[in-house]
């Protein structure tokens, strides 16, 4: 009994829409995609309330970023601009650091810190803080909800990403396929269009990309696509560079598809033949390496740990998932419009896509290694979780993988056919085409006349000499289209095996689906190891000090007793090595200052079992208190103890670690 294969728009169908569900799902519940690049410090920090206005701004980050002009804005409690707006590069070995100045005079209150740039992956961040001078205030800054990178402008680049990836899978394993498993491929017209519309979809996908960078990274408005100036700022940027470089491979790419489904498809001679595939196969490598190393260069690959072996590894893996995704797509397509597809070719595809496996397996352990640094990132981070689930689709793919390999193991060439068999089928549509035919004619009497030139089945000259009847000629043309189509779809459908392997590599291509768009989403997200540094760095006790810059901090207190709750704001100028001036501000909790009877300071270095050293400021007016010549003999995270009594029987101790040097 003939095992039928299921017809390919119900059963793609089914697949599709179930990818698309999962795919949908994955998107929805996606947040704005975090970029490599994470703000870890600031100075002042955030929330800080400090007694003088400092002479700039210094920003943090874990990697390196594109500053520009506008990177940096302070705004005081009105809205206005308080920077200078020239950017400082600050950046020191292993520290990335940049400052803005703030213009001279600025009265106290609440100062907003906002800040947007490019980190080195490519993708864009953005944020906001607050610091204050003298003392709190209201603000009426309002800043746009918008998220960098995020909104159409965003949802459109993404898109564009996503689709970039199916292209250059598409054209690069379908390239591989045709040359490496079946080069009587290259004939076959469905794969030349699966081909030529990969090298489409990237072509278009990356000209999308490019004039999207602008906004991607900016203003967040489509219209700015559309912007020259814009447009030239994007071409001097890394990224701008490798789409620019990425365009130019497609053109080299453009020669290699003509010449592989024109001159190769044509060679008829052997040696000829192999010649131009040896040439072609190294030709392509090159511009499909070198396509691939157009992402390695702009996204994570080029920055964070290693970016030398990371680099390679990134690009090899591009291409193990190329030959294996793309490949099955043009198999699929293969098995469903040319059926006749050789067993050797598809036995030859089942170990290029071993092959890619092994790479795709070595290279993927380098980078989640490389991506998440631990055990508690693969699980607490949103790269790790997403990490999990591209693994787990992974497995899936390779289950379904192997069942495919099992069809391909008892794969058969196709059983001869009974003649009469044939013969029946065909007679039986001949038949149905010449009712059809007998329909029209007593529909249209005209047509009944002259039944002497129906019986002519090649539509000769009818006996007076006239020409060939031409609606007699489109029917037979129609009855051969008609038995032409039987017969593709009994050599179809007369392999169970055959059948078997087109339900399997069916679903692998619809789980790809969705395992392309993990691995999009994946490419735009933190990585777990940046995230759990940033975390760490954000829970550090205390404020960092820099150089030539006081230490500020605020110490809530609460002694229990008559106006026993306030503030201690404690400033530490320069806050380094050797003498420092040390001011004290007690303030009650709605700000007024609070004069209180003593208060006291020790300073202590525990890694060095160096104190407490104390200190007994110096009253100066009411809530005011200060020390000169405050001794810090070295570096290092000190623990400051300030002591608060607010009455003869009132009193309480409170701390805060901070680096000092």
């Amino acid at each position: 009994m003939t095992t039928t294969a299921p017809r390919l728009g119900s059963a793609l169908a089914r697949l599709l829409i179930l990818a698309a569900a999962l795919l949908g799902t994955l998107l929805a519940g996606a947040a704005p995609a975090s970029a490599h690049a994470a703000l870890t410090g600031s100075d002042p920090k955030d929330g800080a309330v400090v007694a003088t206005a400092p002479k700039e701004v210094n920003l943090t980050f874990s990697e390196q970023v594109a500053m520009s002009a506008d990177s940096i804005r302070v705004l005081d409690p009105a809205g206005r601009r308080a920077d200078t707006g020239e950017i400082r590069d600050l950046c020191s070995g292993s520290v990335i650091r940049y400052g803005v100045g703030l213009r001279a005079g600025l009265p106290d209150g609440t100062y907003t810190v906002a800040w947007q740039t490019v980190s080195a992956d490519s993708h864009p961040i953005a944020g906001a803080f607050t610091f204050s001078i003298g003392a709190p205030s209201s603000t009426s800054v309002s800043l746009p909800d918008r998220t960098a990178g995020g909104g159409i402008v965003g949802a459109l680049y993404g898109i564009a990403r996503y689709l970039s990836y199916a292209g250059f899978a598409v054209l690069v394993g379908g390239g591989a396929f045709v040359l490496a498993c079946w080069p009587r491929g290259a004939s076959v017209r469905p794969v030349q269009q699966t081909v030529v519309r990969g090298w489409l979809t990237l072509t278009g996908a990356t000209l999308v990309m490019l004039l999207l960078r602008n906004p991607y990274t900016g203003s967040g408005e489509l219209a700015d696509a559309f912007d020259l100036a814009g447009l030239k700022a994007v071409l001097e940027t890394k990224t701008g560079a490798a789409l620019t470089s990425r365009l130019l491979l497609l053109g080299a790419a453009a020669l290699f598809v003509a010449v592989l489904f024109g001159a190769y498809a044509r060679r008829t001679d052997p040696k000829e033949k192999k010649d131009l595939a040896f040439g072609l196969g190294l030709g392509g490598t090159v511009v499909a390496a070198g396509i691939a190393g157009t992402w390695a260069l702009a996204e994570h690959a080029s920055t964070g740990l290693q970016p030398g072996i990371a680099m390679p590894v990134d690009i090899l893996h591009l291409l193990a998932v190329a030959a294996w995704l793309g490949g099955l797509t043009v198999l699929l397509v293969a098995l469903y419009r040319a059926p006749s597809v050789e067993r050797a070719a598809v036995e030859r595809f089942s170990k290029v896509a071993f092959g890619s496996v092994a790479v795709l397996a070595a290279t993927g352990l380098y980078q989640s290694w490389r991506q998440v640094g631990s055990w508690s990132a693969l699980t607490g981070t949103r790269y790790g979780q997403l990490l999990l689930v591209k693994i787990g689709l992974m497995c899936v793919l390779l289950g379904i993988a192997w069942v495919s390999r099992r069809w391909i193991q008892r794969l058969a060439d196709p059983a001869p056919k009974e003649t009469a068999g044939e013969d029946e089928e065909t007679e039986g549509i001949a038949h149905e085409a010449d009712e059809a035919d007998e329909a029209a004619r007593a529909a249209d009497p005209e047509r009944a006349a002259g039944p002497e030139r129906a019986a002519d089945p090649e539509g000769s000259p009818d006996p007076e000499g006239g020409s060939p009847d031409p609606e007699r000629a489109a029917q037979l043309a129609r009855q051969r289209a008609a038995v032409a189509t039987a017969r593709r779809k009994r050599e179809r459908d007369a392999d169970p095996e055959r059948s078997g392997l087109r339900r399997s590599v069916l679903t692998e291509a619809a789980v790809a689906v969705v395992l392309l768009a993990v691995t999009t989403v994946l490419t735009s997200t933190e990585p777990g190891r940046t995230e759990e540094e940033t975390a760490r760095s954000g829970a550090a006790a205390g404020p960092a000090a820099v150089p030539d810059r006081p230490v500020d901090i605020r110490l809530p207190f609460d002694t229990g007793g008559v106006d026993g709750k306030g503030v201690v704001r404690l400033s530490l100028d320069p806050g380094r090595t050797g003498a420092n001036a040390l001011h004290l501000y007690v303030e009650r909790p709605n700000g007024k200052p609070l004069d209180v009877p003593e208060i006291k300071v020790a300073f202590t270095l525990e890694a060095k079992d160096v104190g407490p050293l104390p200190v007994a400021p110096d009253r100066i007016q009411t809530g005011h208190w200060s020390a000169s010549g405050v001794q810090i003999p070295m570096p290092g995270e000190w623990r400051i103890q300030v002591t608060v009594r607010t009455s003869e029987i009132d009193q309480t101790t409170i701390d805060k670690n901070v680096k000092i040097g």
